[in-house]
């Protein structure tokens, strides 16, 4: 017998064995009017009456519904809703402006977008679609509690969601994810993070960003508590994990590091110890901060590697049995590494320097772009950008993105490694080093950097903190303090944005 993997799976099983648990607790502090809490038995109810009402508003199967909101317990019941009964669902990047949204409500057809009231003056106008304020009466309309949708054709290959790239190239691509990569995504991803009904889930990761990487279907399949949160605050965060018993989320690096902030100032014992789990990923953190989130924190450190095409897991570095009497450093710097392929994850390193993976978790195509999945899946192959290895070990270590090593005096320079050092210094908040042109070396390695609050270190003092942990080509030939870098919603540096003032009217960006 075969039967089809979809998303709706999730959501049924999460009301067939939970369903007079609390499943999702909402945001109290929004501009809509917040969702009681919801069992995850009412959670299924508004999802099949979403589908209802988009039936009864022409949005046929296969029809696009996009969305720009910050996280929401309406969002999580658009993912659940949209999807599952034979729509496709288009998260949107709640931090992009008009003209970048209008792109790719254009590009993916959406024929209804949901809106965010905080955006609303900025996107109410969006062309092409109709524009629906989330918490309005117009909101309230698109649900029909009394008819029962039409059912599809329950096709795991047919499209769930179209996830747009976060943009730290160029034009974002859409992302179309199956429901079977969504459901084998959810089921690996949860398995390897041990997620269980007696978790209680944390939003800190944008909903928007690769479906909240499969969470929200992972955790309600399993029946755990969601706990929603708008934005982030670090000592927000940590009153929350008090509050509700927070036992596991998913976070960018930066996240990390404003919890770690916020920790300093806590009072009395940090919320979660011995009981939290923080899964991240978006960029390698620096091995300083893993070794933190353990001695300051009292939490365990997870890290994955994946990409919005992959739905997005491929390797996860979780501590092992064998690690637990290493010294502290030691374990964090094993953890650093992107870690060991996931189930069904099949990888290697082009002769290029590229990592390549297999798994039934790669994008079905980039959506109306068939040269740009062509060009991704040549060779049988989802070539990822990113450079690294596989070590002794068989564990993927990121090097660099492609497009971000850079080459000073004929040597090749992993930026990550120079940010690493660089985040060593304990006045370092944030850093981000990229290649300048050079008329002597084609590329300066230049640091950029964030400092803490009161610190009076200086660029030449933070070269020379460099010169003692690298090799020194790979030493920043300069640093700049800067007030803030330029991040995606997701953590990521926005490098492209970071090189543009120094590379303007050359013809490229490699010298």
């Amino acid at each position: 017998m075969e039967v089809a993997l979809t998303v709706r799976d999730h959501i049924e099983r999460a009301a067939l064995v939970y369903g007079d648990r609390i499943g999702i607790v909402d945001e109290p502090d929004q501009p809509a009017a917040a969702l009681a809490d919801l069992t995850y038995s009412e959670v299924l109810r508004r999802g099949k009456a979403l589908a209802a009402g988009l039936e009864k508003q022409g949005i046929a199967h296969g029809g696009r519904v996009a969305i720009v909101s910050q996280n929401a317990a309406r969002m999580l019941v658009f993912l659940y809703g949209v999807p599952g009964w034979g729509r496709v669902g288009v998260p949107v990047n709640f931090r992009l402006n008009v003209v970048e949204v209008q792109y790719i409500i254009d590009h993916s057809g959406a024929e209804i977008t949901l809106v965010d009231p905080e955006l609303m003056d900025t996107l109410g106008d969006l062309q092409n679609t109709r524009v629906v304020e989330i918490g309005s009466a117009d909101e309230d309309a698109l649900f029909d509690f009394d008819t029962e949708p039409t059912d599809w054709d329950w096709n795991e290959n047919g499209t769930a969601t179209i996830n747009y790239t976060s943009g730290t190239t160029a034009r974002p691509k859409g992302v179309e994810m199956t429901h079977r990569n969504l459901w084998i995504n959810a089921a690996t991803f949860g398995w390897q993070a041990g997620v269980s009904d007696r978790d209680v889930y944390l939003h800190t990761l944008p909903m928007f960003h690769c479906n909240g990487w499969g969470m929200p279907f992972a955790v309600a399949g399993m029946g755990a508590k969601q706990i929603v949160l708008r934005k982030i605050d670090g000592p927000e965060i940590l009153r929350r994990i008090e509050q509700h018993g927070v036992t596991f989320m998913c976070a960018a690096p930066a996240v990390l590091a404003t919890i770690l902030d916020a920790a300093a100032d806590w009072d009395g014992e940090i919320p979660g110890k011995d009981k939290v789990r923080i899964i991240c990923a978006g960029a390698p953190p620096p091995t300083i901060t893993i070794q933190r989130c353990e001695e300051e924190l009292g939490w365990e450190f997870i890290q994955i590697y994946g990409l919005t095409e992959t739905s997005p897991l491929l390797t996860m570095s979780r501590c092992r049995a064998e690690w637990d009497d290493l010294p502290v450093e030691e374990r964090a710097q094993k953890l650093s590494r992107a870690g060991a392929p996931a189930l069904g994850v099949r990888m290697k390193v082009s002769q290029s320097g590229e990592l390549l993976a297999q798994s039934n978790v790669v994008l079905k195509s980039y959506w109306a772009q068939p040269d740009a999945t062509a060009q991704a899946l040549e060779g049988g192959w989802f070539h990822t950008g990113d450079g690294g290895i596989i070590d002794e070990d068989n564990y993927a270590v990121i090097s660099d993105r492609k497009k971000d090593v850079i080459i000073s005096g004929g040597e090749n320079v992993s930026s990550i490694e120079v940010e690493d050092a660089l985040f060593s210094h304990p006045d370092v908040t944030e850093a981000a080093v990229i290649g300048v042109p050079d008329e002597k070396w084609g590329e300066a390695v230049t640091g950029l950097v964030v400092l803490a609050e009161g610190s009076t270190v200086t660029p030449d003092e933070l070269i020379e903190h460099c010169r003692g942990r690298l090799a020194h080509y790979k030493c920043p030939k300069s640093v700049e303090i800067r007030d803030e870098l330029a991040r995606t919603a997701t953590g990521k540096l926005q490098k492209f944005k970071l090189r543009e003032p120094y590379w303007e009217g050359l013809e490229r960006a490699v010298n």
